[in-house]
């Protein structure tokens, strides 16, 4: 019988304008993988890179969780959002309780 810890996996799928976020968070240690490349090589700025951690840093679960996204549609901007999108629900799914109330307050679950 296989241990359960290894196949838990959550999803998330997020949306902002015309783009479409499809994420997977697998316990680990913070990784985030979008369109099978680093976060820091898919987006440039910044700034964007940050929106997209937003949801970790509310959660208060940085460095617990490892992304594995698949992003298309519109602009790098409203991809981030996606990404935020569909990380913060996916977030929820993990653990409601512990979650659901941050991400709400912070508007990223809508």
């Amino acid at each position: 019988m296989a241990k359960k810890s290894e196949n838990i996996v959550f999803q998330g799928t997020g949306r902002r304008k015309s783009s479409v976020a499809r994420v997977r968070l697998i316990p680990g240690t913070g990784n985030i993988t979008v369109n099978k490349k680093d976060l820091e090589d898919y987006f440039g700025m910044e700034i964007v890179k940050r929106e997209v951690k937003r949801p970790f840093e509310i959660a208060g679960c940085e460095g617990k969780f490892d992304v594995v996204a698949t992003v298309n549609g519109g602009g790098f901007t409203g991809q981030a959002g996606a990404l935020r999108h569909g990380i913060s629900r996916a977030l929820v799914q993990a653990d409601r309780e512990a979650y659901k109330a941050p991400l709400k307050a912070a508007g990223f679950l809508t």
